[in-house]
């Protein structure tokens, strides 16, 4: 996955952790965060959770937050809500506790909740005075960023909006303590595909094209799936997303038995398939991600990469193998 630089940069001039006499509130719900294990992994999933939960893919075929127009867009008044959910999310896996009149108390100290998607944060007038928690994700690119302000006028800009909200200057960013400058966005399978790879990303959804309604058409997706995208981990959200149906994931179960007859086989997390998945140098699934590969048969004088199944020997199918029927897996 490509990673893109940070959206406001980090001052050279300061370092990412370091005491600051100026305001020892800001410096103590700082600290605090910082002290967080894992904080900037944390933080991250807290974006993936949010941007999916909205996107609610499984109920209605969505993966993509910027789409403006047509299907499959999001709503507005969605996206307004990808701001209080990415709140709740934050609260529930850091356990903070509730602020008033803010959204936090971290430290001691009441903080405010600021998150976008964009590339600016709208700061209302009773944030003013207030450390505000300024969080930004961009799954376009795979990146996000979190950081401290206090917010005062001088790192506001001179203009307010129709709901006399105003936004962070560039003076003001520069003055963002960073918690986590340039955090790696959890990826988003359907939408880095949309990207890269498009066609495929079509040829998934219009596979059940004449078959939608008749119950058969989240089979015929997630079978596409795997039979296009192979040898790198598919999540349960790309899963549930592509079936767009309640037993998604048994859709992902069932694949197996659909594509044998073309030499895939569909891993999962459960013995035997990890050691299939290290012995052919593929990624190891953990519960709920799957990783599918073309298997060809290969003779005790191949030297390449391989593994046993029901006493055969396998290897991933390149140009120029035949092709066999997979072997059944029990696991």
């Amino acid at each position: 996955m490509t990673y893109e630089a940070p959206l406001f940069p980090l001052p050279s001039d300061r370092p990412l952790h370091s005491a600051h006499s100026d305001d020892p509130g800001l410096s103590a719900v700082e600290e605090w965060l910082l002290d967080q294990r894992d904080h900037r992994r944390r933080f991250g999933q807290v974006f993936r959770k949010a941007i999916d939960e909205v996107l609610d893919g499984q109920r209605t075929g969505r993966f993509d937050l910027y789409i403006k127009k047509g299907h499959g867009r999001v709503e507005s008044t969605e996206k307004t809500y990808l701001g209080t959910k990415v709140e709740i999310v934050t609260r529930a896996e850091f356990e903070l506790g509730y602020g008033s009149p803010m959204d936090y108390v971290i430290a001691g100290h009441h903080v405010d909740a600021k998150f976008t998607v964009g590339t600016n944060w709208m700061i209302p007038k009773e944030a003013m005075g207030h450390i505000c928690l300024l969080m930004q994700a961009d799954d376009r690119v795979g990146s996000f960023q979190v950081g401290l302000l206090r917010i005062r006028p001088d790192v506001l800009t001179e203009g307010a909006n129709g709901d006399q909200k105003k936004s962070v200057s560039a003076a003001g960013k520069t003055k963002i303590r960073w918690i986590v400058p340039n955090g790696q966005l959890p990826e988003n399978l359907l939408l880095r595909l949309k990207k890269t790879d498009p066609d495929t990303v079509r040829a998934v959804f219009r596979s059940s094209d004449n078959y939608r309604g008749s119950g058969n058409g989240g089979q015929l997706r997630v079978n596409e799936l795997f039979r296009r995208v192979r040898g790198r981990l598919v999540d349960r959200t790309t899963v549930l997303t592509v079936a767009t149906q309640q037993d998604g994931l048994k859709r992902a179960r069932d694949a197996r038995m659909h594509l044998r007859p073309e030499g895939i086989i569909v891993i999962g997390h459960l013995q035997p398939y990890p050691r299939i998945a290290d012995q052919l140098g593929l990624p190891i699934p953990d519960k709920g991600s799957f990783v599918s590969t073309k298997l060809t048969e290969l003779d005790d004088r191949s030297m390449r990469r391989s593994t046993v199944i029901n006493c055969s020997r396998y290897g991933i199918w390149a140009e120029g193998d035949p092709t066999c029927e997979a072997p059944e897996i029990k696991g």
